[in-house]
């Protein structure tokens, strides 16, 4: 994947807080441009918006619209649209200062930030933080935080993967095909990945995960 920017895009430090629900005037221009970059992917891979639509199996306006930072996509809808490329949500948010690939341990400052530049919105906002570098890896380790109200989106994650994870605090329902429960500190899951499957957090609090997939799939 290159690494060349348009002058739109910002640093890697820009990459934190909110972005997708607000109109395009309305964002700070000291966060990351989800449209900015998806524009740039897609123009660096030769794509015109009606290809990647097609090759993503979306709408062109659903690539228009966030290209313009005019709706705000679920972490399933974005990584749909990536499909189309094809890239990760790892390779769209990434960056230079990356952990160095043979690294063992990781401080907490250490952790990729995935998605909290995503899907923050009106209703909560939810966080992946990537343990390590994954090329060359087979193994995901994610630490998730879900605000209230936090939504994997209606379209059901589905992906070539197995995935488990424990709740450290707060609660989170999950949904796995027909099946749905809802999990508290210690409670703990592990399913195929490729049953359609979803997170929402319907408490008052923050709930807190810390989960493995392999192979990787953000």
């Amino acid at each position: 994947m290159t690494k060349t920017r348009d002058s739109g895009m910002a640093s890697h430090q820009e990459k934190r807080g909110r972005l997708m629900d607000l109109d395009a005037e309305d964002i700070d221009a000291m966060e990351f441009n989800v449209g900015a970059r998806l524009k740039q992917v897609r123009e660096t891979h030769g794509l015109s918006q009606r290809q990647l639509a097609q090759r993503a199996g979306v709408t062109n306006g659903t690539i228009s619209l966030i290209e313009q930072n005019r709706c705000s996509p679920s972490v399933s809808s974005l990584r749909k649209v990536l499909q189309g490329i094809p890239m990760t949500l790892a390779e769209f948010f990434s960056s230079d200062d990356l952990p160095p690939r043979e690294q063992i341990f990781f401080k907490s400052g250490d952790l990729v930030e995935l998605t909290s530049v995503l899907v923050k919105n009106k209703v909560g906002s939810i966080s992946f933080r990537q343990v390590g570098d994954l090329r060359g890896r087979n193994l995901q380790i994610l630490h998730e935080r879900y605000a209230p109200g936090a939504d994997t989106g209606r379209t059901m994650l589905q992906h070539e993967s197995e995935e488990g994870g424990i709740v450290v605090k707060g609660q989170i329902e999950l949904t796995v095909g027909d099946r749905k429960e809802i999990l508290g500190p210690g409670d703990a899951y592990l399913f195929d990945s490729r049953i359609p499957h979803r997170f929402r957090n319907l408490g008052d609090e923050e709930c807190e995960l810390i989960s493995a997939c392999t192979p990787p799939y953000l």
